[in-house]
């Protein structure tokens, strides 16, 4: 899961989003991976949830565009390649495909879809979370007034995708799924870190290019807009998460 901008150091992940993995679990139980199916993991990251899918008993393949977070996940023994998921080659090689946290930073996501259909036998199921609309809104929309206040353009620097229910719902029957369960759902998540590293391993896209002075500047103001509302009087922080899990079937 590669955005532009983005950039993933896997020790770095370890220590401030370790909660990503930890709450993947749900996801992994709707998956239900059966010991020797064929898996597609799509954005695996470092390999931390794939290697439950692995404990099931499923062959599995994940694939990620970070060449960090791909050989991070080969350590662990995953069968982990570097791609696109834009431009994914498999052709109707998996019994399943999973994916957690990790769409939201895929952009062109019919050319996502359609690739995961091409890769999917008939009838194989694509199990996923990511961020749904109005996820981190409140974050978001501090460091776009930050950026703009200091004359930078904030909006071409957005690397999300964060779709409603219907919009996803319509784009998964368009590229060959029927939908069999599909929900948006607010998830406040502690943030252990707090938000300032959250901002330094999730949000580097949009001061990509800016000094290295102003871009913690920028960093310390959004921190500080934000703390009346997503951190409690005992300092603790808490992200404005909003999720979309579904679970479709190629036809």
């Amino acid at each position: 899961m590669q955005a532009s901008g983005q950039r993933w150091d896997p020790e770095d992940y370890a220590r401030n989003a370790a909660f990503v993995p930890e709450l993947g679990r749900p996801v992994v139980e709707l998956l239900a991976p059966q010991p020797g199916e064929r898996i597609l993991d799509l954005g695996c990251g470092d390999g931390t949830l794939t290697t439950l899918l692995v404990e099931a008993g499923a062959r599995v393949v994940g694939v990620d565009a970070s060449p960090e977070f791909v050989e991070a996940a080969r350590a662990r023994g995953i069968d982990a390649r570097l791609g696109d998921a834009r431009a994914l080659a498999f052709d109707a090689e998996f019994d399943a495909a999973f994916s957690n946290a990790a769409l939201h930073w895929m952009g062109a996501p019919d050319a996502v879809l359609a690739g995961v259909a091409r890769a999917l036998r008939r009838g194989g199921r694509f199990v996923a979370e990511f961020g749904g609309k109005g996820n981190v809104a409140a974050i978001a929309t501090a460091l776009i007034a930050v950026l703009d206040a200091r004359g930078i353009e904030a909006a071409s620097r957005f690397p999300w995708y964060y779709p409603t229910v219907g919009e996803y719902e319509e784009r998964l029957r368009a590229n060959g799924f029927d939908v069999e369960r599909i929900e948006t759902f607010a998830r406040p998540t502690p943030l252990p870190a707090g938000m300032r590293r959250w901002l330094e391993t999730f949000a580097n896209p949009f001061v990509t290019g800016v000094p290295k002075d102003e871009r913690a500047a920028i960093l310390d103001k959004v921190t500080a807009l934000l703390a009346p509302s997503l951190r409690d009087d005992a300092g603790n922080w808490t992200g404005d998460y909003v999720r979309l899990r579904f679970l479709a079937r190629k036809r």
